[in-house]
């Protein structure tokens, strides 16, 4: 298994077989899959003969035979190749999940190193304090040494380094350390975690460098042409060419959110490292389960919203409201508990490196780290010092040491899913054995908390101009575009009172309409207008387009910006699938009004 755990992009890019499933077996199990290689290519295989047939009696029933056979073999490749891939990018981002808690990996290994210079002690302490798939293969390398000459480090930098090169460098720096001299071993230290902050920083700059170009086609081709095409999609009407809703609900119902969708995936896994937010699992105390109570809200909210927009905007615009606002309400009734205690995590991290700077300075001074840990509890506000509070009290009210007081059985952090809060206590129960030589390296501590803040904000900061850019265009810009195309659909439709294709024959015979707008039909054409492209057709395909939109570039910006996290993911576009429901109804009207 750690054989495989450094990922899936050894032999990226073979073009053989045998190299294509050599990377899938890497991927499946650093994805740690009871199923195999073989299983997956043979379900790809499956899932390209049941897609290919969909595509081909859906495409002859649509377009013909010849549209529907190229139809069904696009589509049964396309599916085989996305069984296949699948595995490889779901281990691309994971991989890069895991390389996020590089820093504070390395922050841990070169903690413990300052108060006892053993790499085998740092590496369990590093190993045991962290979660993710980095903690959990330096645990499985640092057990098969136990009782050998070497802690792992290198075996476990080497596993890592094709991927990130600053570990292989950090832990060099950490090994060299423990056999230096007093006087050099700070120094070590220091460049080990240096190396490896400048190395993520590094590796972000160039990925925002990277990645402006392929945001910009995406944005240009996944958003402005197809919104432009709409727009003159009257006008193809009005000149007598026909478009059959077939056509435009394939390509903006199947073919551009398919390709927004890769484009997407590609983008995320080319992104080196994130700093996603803890996981809030489903089974925490603070989660309750509320799917019914989501649906019976999403249910609600949809009626609500589909019967005023039927009402108050058009009749066709009564689905789009109920789909839009219903989805988007359940989601965030879902995820709101998660949201509430991601939050409350992020605020006891913000508050830990005061924590540690009024606790280290405590204990350099000769003060118990449990007295010391009480100060810290009554001179903080917020949830750091209620935090540390309640773990004081349990300290003097139990007789128990930190580490019982903080993650103990009804401690007030032993429901924080936080690798940062967990580490800092184990240090801290550390700290309480060592004394007063503990105290600047918990001061450390809190220096090292601080740039670690830094970093991410830093990273957020770089990523702001492509994904602020897609958050705006998925919940505003692209939903106004949409209803403003849409208004000027109805402007054209309204120059005729038989809908687009009236508008048509005006154009090309004239002296066929009658006064009262209409034209007479035979019956083969009485058959076209029955397939024609209605404004209602057209506004509920767009709608449907603009709510995709808003999921996938909210879901992609989400990813660039944090990582791939569900909570964050799931709230986010939560909030924007009825943002821009309501804007591409609210645009459809005003400029229908305008019009």
């Amino acid at each position: 298994m750690a054989a495989f755990a450094g990922g899936d992009g050894a032999s990226a890019g073979g073009g053989s077989t045998e190299a294509g499933s050599h990377e899938l077996r890497r991927a499946i199990a650093f994805l740690e899959w009871e199923s195999t290689a073989e299983r997956v290519i043979e379900a790809g295989h499956r899932a390209g003969i049941g897609a290919g047939l969909c595509f081909v009696v859906a495409g002859v029933l649509l377009a013909g035979t010849v549209s529907g056979s190229l139809a069904g073999v696009s589509g049964g490749l396309a599916a085989i190749h996305a069984v296949h891939r699948g595995p490889v990018w779901l281990a691309a981002l994971r991989r890069t999940r895991a390389l996020g808690a590089t820093p504070g990996l390395v922050g841990r290994l070169v903690l413990r190193m300052r108060l006892d210079p053993s790499t085998e002690r740092a590496v369990r302490f590093a190993a045991r304090t962290g979660r993710g798939p980095l903690a959990e293969n330096l645990a499985r390398h640092e057990r098969r040494c136990v009782n050998g000459p070497t802690s792992g480090l290198r075996e476990f930098a080497r596993e890592w380094g094709a991927w990130f090169p600053a570990i292989e460098r950090a832990s060099t720096l950490v090994r060299t350390a423990a056999a230096a001299p007093p006087e050099r071993r700070g120094r070590c230290l220091d460049r080990a975690l240096e190396t490896t902050l400048s190395g993520t920083t590094e590796r972000l700059a160039e990925f925002v460098g990277d990645v402006q170009g392929p945001v910009s086609a995406l944005y240009a081709f996944g958003v402005l042409l197809p919104l432009a095409l709409v727009a003159l999609l009257p006008a193809a009407a009005a000149s007598g060419v026909p478009i059959p809703p077939s056509a435009v609900a394939g390509g903006y119902l199947v073919a551009l959110p398919v390709g927004l969708l890769v484009a997407a995936a590609w983008l995320l896994s080319k992104r080196p490292v994130a700093f996603p937010p803890p996981t809030i699992r489903s089974d925490h105390p603070d989660v309750p389960d509320r799917r019914l109570h989501a649906v019976a809200v999403g249910v609600g909210t949809g009626v609500v919203a589909g019967v005023g927009s039927g009402s108050l905007v058009a009749s066709w615009a009564a689905p789009i409201g109920a789909v839009g606002v219903g989805i988007g309400a359940a989601l965030v009734v879902v995820v709101r508990p998660r949201r509430a205690v991601l939050s409350t995590v992020t605020a006891i991290e913000s508050g830990l490196p005061d924590a540690m700077t009024i606790v280290g300075g405590d204990v350099a001074e000769g003060v118990s780290v449990e007295r010391a840990v009480g100060n810290a509890g009554d001179k903080l506000d917020g949830a750091t010092g209620e935090v540390f509070e309640l773990a004081a009290r349990r300290s003097d009210t139990l007789r128990v040491d930190v580490r019982e007081a903080f993650l103990g059985d009804g401690g007030p952090a032993a429901t924080v899913p936080s690798p940062r809060v967990q580490g800092t206590v184990a240090l801290l129960a550390i700290a309480a054995r060592e004394g007063r030589p503990a105290g600047d390296v918990l001061l450390e501590l809190a220096d090292q908390l601080e740039r670690l803040r830094e970093l991410e904000r830093d990273a957020r900061r770089q990523l702001a101009t492509v994904t602020g850019t897609l958050a705006n265009t998925a919940a505003v810009f692209a939903p106004l575009v949409g209803g403003a195309t849409v208004a000027l659909a109805t402007g054209v439709e309204a120059i005729g009172t038989g809908g687009l294709e009236t508008t048509a024959a005006m154009a090309s015979d004239p002296i066929a309409v009658d006064a009262a707008g209409s034209v007479p039909r035979t019956g083969s054409e009485s058959e076209e207008v029955v397939t024609a492209l209605s404004v209602p057709v057209l506004g509920r395909i767009v709608g449907v387009y603009v709510i995709l939109l808003a999921g996938i570039l909210t879901a992609l910006g989400t990813g660039l910006e944090r990582g791939f996290d569900g909570t964050l993911v799931a709230y986010r576009i939560g909030i924007a699938l009825p943002t821009a429901t309501t804007t591409y109804l609210l645009a459809f009207a005003a400029a229908g009004a305008l019009l």
